[in-house]
């Protein structure tokens, strides 16, 4: 287990950089042109930075990108 201390504008820094990452890697997940395993490879990826994101957003930021299942995989 790492410690890491980091300051306000470090923090919506990361906050902003892993937002990207996940509003990209949510774009891609619905292009039908992509394999189905490298999707299962980017949903890996999503959980990841989802994780990571939780420790340094606010709860209602986390809600937004909180995948419920199947639905939301499926949908357009």
């Amino acid at each position: 287990m790492f410690g890491l201390l980091i300051n306000e504008k470090e923090v919506k820094e990361m906050e902003y950089l892993i937002k990207r990452e996940m509003d990209e890697i949510l774009f891609d997940l619905k292009d039908e042109r992509i394999d189905h395993i490298i999707k299962r490879a980017m949903e890996e990826r999503y959980k990841v930075l989802f994780t990571l994101f939780r420790r340094v957003a606010s709860p209602s930021e986390c809600l937004k990108y909180m995948r419920r299942g199947r639905k939301d995989r499926k949908k357009g």
